[in-house]
């Protein structure tokens, strides 16, 4: 049954802090767990947390503020599980930031921490459309975060990263047998032959994979490949068998790695270029995808974070994230963000790299009223020999009000399905124009005309913007930290390889680890260790070299 818990503001006539040195208070209340207690502990809404207990039934809940609280501790000091519940019960600095003012106060069972994970993996599983209790409760501390610190969330940076669940890389081979594997483990004894019973034997994933010549692969994945498609077909008409989830990961595996041939009666290999980014990559990890990216081949998930960016704030806080299968496109990832964004923090301007290039995004930014900073662009550049598209005059991407020369169109016409602006000009004023040569409209009998996509405008528009070095510097300035955010996550926090598997409780475990960067930002502004302390520093010494 939910209970909030509230006994934290009640202090105790007696407790460790009552024989403790006042010094000794004092810098604890400075100190993380000080810090931790006021400006998180006490602002975590167990009110969220609510659906996932009885609300008349049972017996009361083990308080929701010191789990949720523990979960960011864990990812705040990247703790495993074992020392995280010997700090809890012999760590004063611990119990403090979780409001307990006595050591050993608090007892629970490990099972009571493993059972609220459960709880809020299958609420968050089974209810999509309410949201993430742990992305609600990551919107609550920002809020507060940001007003402790006084942000400008105007300006803020966008960029994605890559990350891994708690899975191999695996090739081919070891995979196919993975998945084999799980496969026949699932299945009674009583209806496997003895090439499947072989498979079962521990040394035959040591044959297959560790004495093998190069030249024996393909045959081997083959074999397996072969052995899975057989299982398949025997276990197709048996409906308890079928809906087993090893043996749907195998069908999934089967119809995604081979092409069966009728004359033959056998499973071929596809190639790997035939193979897609979102087939299999795990027989653990059922949503993990593959994706290369700058040269480098990733499996796993894809991290999309936005953190404020203004020059004055003296610290900066990531302000919304999302996790995704690594095949998901930057620009989808975008396309997602920019309006809760726009909701939470009133963004006006957002810097991002070329990877989320979209003429969709720009027009969903414009209508969002925010304005994108690019650092590169994808795709070809502008054609040097003929006149940029935008030397017409255009209004909103939509209406063609004159050319170069300043010369109006005879029509000007929009066609909104296809995304195409046409305009057509006296043919007589043309053929005497100076820049005839240099223009992209093209002659007809009785007129001439231009025509052009309004995507193709847009990559213009954006390119012209980044061939200035001033807003080039200055975008790259901006969105370049985030690069350093993103590292800091995956060193200091553990993001890097997360100790779990699946979107979902990849997506839980990234909350809870983003919450903790926000708190060590915060940290730093209470204790001085921020950025206009060093910009106030590098001042001074450039007066001071000035005078020498």
């Amino acid at each position: 049954m939910f209970r909030e818990n509230t006994l934290h503001r009640q202090e105790k006539l007696f407790n460790n802090l009552s024989v403790m040195d006042p010094r000794y208070i004092k810098r604890l209340e400075k100190s993380w767990a000080g810090l931790f207690y006021k400006h998180v502990f006490c602002q975590i809404d167990e009110k969220l947390f609510a659906p996932l207990y009885s609300s008349d039934n049972g017996r009361p809940n083990f308080p929701i503020n010191i789990l949720v609280a523990l979960e960011i501790i864990k990812h705040l000091k990247n703790f495993v599980d074992e020392v995280l519940f010997e700090a809890f019960a012999y760590d004063f600095q611990i119990s403090y930031a979780l409001g307990l003012r006595n050591i050993g106060e608090r007892y629970f069972a490990r099972r009571t921490f493993y059972d609220f994970r459960a709880r809020l993996y299958k609420y968050t599983l089974e209810h999509p459309k309410e949201g993430c209790v742990i992305f609600k409760q990551f919107e609550t501390l920002v809020q507060h975060f940001i007003e402790l610190a006084q942000l400008d969330t105007d300006e803020q940076r966008m960029d994605s990263t890559q990350i891994m669940s708690n899975i191999k890389r695996a090739g081919r081979l070891a995979l196919a047998y993975d998945v084999l594997l799980q496969g026949i483990k699932a299945c009674p004894l009583e209806i496997l032959n003895s090439e499947f019973k072989e498979v079962l034997d521990p040394h035959y994933k040591t044959n297959l994979l560790y004495k093998l010549k190069d030249t024996e692969v393909s045959s081997r994945l083959e074999k397996l490949l072969n052995l899975g498609g057989e299982l398949s077909q025997l276990v197709k008409d048996n409906s308890d068998l079928k809906m087993k989830p090893e043996l749907q990961v195998l069908e999934r595996f089967i119809k995604e790695q081979t092409v069966y041939d009728d004359e033959r009666k056998v499973w071929l290999a596809k190639k790997n270029k035939d193979i897609a980014a979102s087939s299999l990559q795990s027989a653990f990890d059922t949503e993990a995808t593959f994706r290369k990216k700058a040269g480098k081949s990733h499996v796993g998930y894809v991290v999309n974070l936005a953190e404020t960016c203004a020059d004055d704030n003296p610290v900066q806080l990531v302000t919304d994230y999302c996790v995704e299968p690594n095949s998901t496109s930057d620009v989808e990832m975008g396309k997602n963000s920019l309006p809760k964004l726009q909701e939470k923090s009133q963004v006006k301007d957002v810097y991002v790299d070329g990877g989320y290039y979209s003429s969709n995004l720009v027009k969903q930014a414009e209508k969002l009223e925010i304005q994108l900073h690019y650092t590169d662009m994808t795709g070809r550049n502008m054609s040097s020999n003929k006149l940029p598209y935008n030397a017409f005059n255009i209004e909103r991407f939509e209406t063609i009000l004159s050319c170069p020369k300043l010369q109006e169109p005879l029509r000007s016409d929009f066609n909104s399905l296809s995304g195409i602006l046409s305009a057509h000009f006296d043919i007589n004023i043309c053929t005497q124009c100076p820049l005839k040569a240099q223009c992209p409209i093209k002659f007809q009998k009785k007129d001439t005309v231009l025509r052009v996509s309004q995507k193709s405008l847009m990559a213009e528009n954006t390119r012209v913007i980044l061939m200035d070095k001033k807003d080039r510097n200055e975008n790259g300035s901006k969105r370049a930290a985030i690069e350093g955010t993103n590292s800091a996550l995956k060193r200091a926090h553990g993001a890097g390889k997360l100790r779990v598997r699946g979107l979902v409780r990849c997506s839980l475990v990234m909350g809870l680890k983003t919450i903790a960067h926000n708190f060590h930002q915060i940290v730093r502004f209470f204790q001085g260790d921020t950025r206009q302390k060093y910009r106030k520093n590098a001042n001074i010494h450039q007066g001071i070299l000035a005078t020498i």
